[in-house]
C-alpha cells in the first residue's frame, strides 16, 4: 500500500472512469387508479408503514438527509477548484508543460484561500474557479512544506466570497461523521460524507518529517480532493484533506486530513510573513539511542547552550604535526522527556517544539552523569538564530 497526495493530475478525466445511467424502476412514477387505496405522493415505505412518516421533514428528508442538505448548501461556495501550471525544461529548446488540479477553501473577504502545499508547489501560473463558474488568476501568499499548507489569494468581488467557518479538531472523536468537499476528477464542488476512522495518526509529507495528530476518514477522496475542507456536521473546516492510501491511485476508503489546530497555528503566520516561523530549541543534532536522544550538537548562543544543556565534550590532541579534534559523547546530555512527557524519537521532540511558539519555555528532562536534570530552555525564533554552516 502506498499513500498518494490526493489531487494529483485529473486532465485524464474521460479515461479514469465511465458514469452509469440508470434507469428507475417501472412503475416508479405511476399515478394510482381512481378509487384504489394508494394515497398520491406517498412513498411506498410510507404507505405499508404510515408511522415512518414521522422521520421525514417537510421536503421528504431523513434527519441525516438534512444535514448532509444544510452542510452543503452552507459551505459549497466557499470551496474552489484550484488549476496550477508549471513549466519544466526537459531537454535544451523543449519545454514541457504540466497540469494539475486540486481544491481549496475561502477562508476570508479578502480572497485568500487555503490549500495544500503540493497542490500548488512549483506552480507558475494558478487559476481558481469559483462556484458561479467565474475564474480568476491567484498570486501566491505563503507555505509551509513541511505541514503541506499554503495560502493563495485571488482578486474577487466580495458578494463571490463566501469564506468557511472554522472549528476545533480538538475534541474529535473516532465515529464522528464528517463531510469531505472537493473537486475529485475535475468535479467541481463534489460532496462525500463518512466517519472518522482513527485519530493522531503520521503522515509522512517530506523526508525526515511527519506530521502527527493526522486524521483518518473513511470518506471517499480522490484525486482533485486535496486542499478541500473535511468538515463537521455543523459545516465548520476541522481539516484538510490531503492524502489517501491506495494501491491503485484511487479512493480506498482510507484517506487523511491535516487538523485544523494545526492550521490555525500556521495561517496567520503565513498571511504575516509568507513562511511559518518554527520556534528553535537550539538543538541541531541528536543520536537516536534505545534509551533516549544524545545531544550531539547544539547552535552557538542559541537556547539549549543558554540553558546549559550538555553536547559531547571536544578536546584537541596534537598528534605530531596535526591537530585533531576528540569527541567524547559520554559527556553529552541524554534527552528522555519534555515537559513530564517521555520522548523516544527526533520526531517525538520536533513535533512537540513544532506546537510551541517562539518565547515560550520548556523543560527538559535529560540524564547527566547518571543522574535525572531538569533543564529549562526559552525556545528562539529560527530567524533570530545564525545558522550554522
Amino acid at each position: 500500500m502506498r499513500l498518494a497526495m490526493g489531487c494529483f493530475f485529473s486532465a485524464v478525466l474521460g479515461s479514469l472512469f465511465t458514469i452509469w445511467i440508470i434507469s428507475p424502476p417501472r412503475g416508479s412514477f405511476a399515478v394510482a387508479e381512481e378509487g384504489s387505496n394508494q394515497q398520491i405522493g406517498r412513498s411506498p415505505i410510507e404507505q405499508l408503514h404510515p408511522i415512518s412518516s414521522r422521520t421525514f421533514d417537510s421536503e421528504g428528508l431523513t434527519p441525516e438527509e438534512s444535514v448532509n442538505v444544510l452542510v452543503y448548501e452552507a459551505v459549497n461556495r466557499g470551496v474552489v477548484n484550484i488549476t496550477a501550471k508549471s513549466a519544466k525544461t526537459e531537454r535544451l529548446l523543449r519545454v514541457e508543460q504540466s497540469e494539475g488540479s486540486g481544491s481549496g477553501s475561502i477562508i476570508d473577504a479578502d480572497g485568500h484561500i487555503l490549500t495544500n502545499y503540493h497542490v500548488v508547489a512549483g506552480a507558475k501560473e494558478i487559476a481558481v474557479s469559483l462556484f458561479n463558474g467565474k475564474t480568476y488568476d491567484a498570486t501566491s501568499v505563503g507555505s509551509d512544506p513541511l505541514n503541506d499548507v499554503a495560502v493563495i489569494r485571488i482578486d474577487a468581488p466580495d458578494d463571490e466570497l463566501f469564506p468557511v467557518t472554522f472549528g476545533d479538531s480538538r475534541d474529535l472523536r473516532v465515529g464522528m461523521r464528517v463531510f469531505a468537499l472537493g473537486n475529485p476528477f475535475g468535479l467541481e464542488r463534489t460532496l462525500t460524507t463518512g466517519i472518522i476512522s482513527s485519530l493522531n495518526r503520521s503522515l509522512q509529507i517530506r523526508e525526515n518529517w511527519k506530521i502527527k495528530s493526522i486524521i483518518q476518514i473513511d470518506a471517499a477522496i480522490n484525486p482533485g480532493s486535496s486542499g478541500g475542507p473535511l468538515l463537521d456536521t455543523h459545516g465548520r473546516l476541522i481539516g484538510i484533506n490531503t492524502a489517501i492510501a491506495t494501491t491503485s491511485g484511487q479512493s480506498s476508503g482510507v484517506g487523511f486530513a491535516i487538523p485544523v489546530s494545526m492550521v490555525a497555528r500556521v495561517v496567520p503566520q503565513l498571511l504575516k510573513h509568507g513562511r511559518f516561523i518554527r520556534p528553535e530549541s537550539g538543538i541541531d543534532k541528536v543520536y537516536q539511542t534505545e534509551n533516549g536522544l544524545l545531544v550531539a550538537e547544539v547552535r552557538a548562543n542559541g537556547p539549549a547552550e543558554k540553558a546549559g544543556l550538555h553536547g559531547p565534550k571536544l578536546t584537541k590532541v596534537r598528534r605530531g604535526p596535526f591537530v585533531v579534534t576528540r569527541v567524547d559523547r559520554t559527556a553529552a546530555d541524554l534527552i528522555v522527556g519534555i515537559d513530564e512527557e517521555k520522548v523516544a524519537t527526533a520526531e517525538d521532540l520536533l513535533s512537540y517544539i513544532e506546537a510551541k511558539q517562539p518565547g515560550d519555555e520548556v523543560v527538559l528532562t535529560v540524564v547527566r552523569d547518571g543522574r535525572r536534570v531538569r533543564v529549562s530552555l526559552i525556545l528562539a525564533s529560527a530567524d533570530t538564530l545564525d545558522k550554522v554552516e
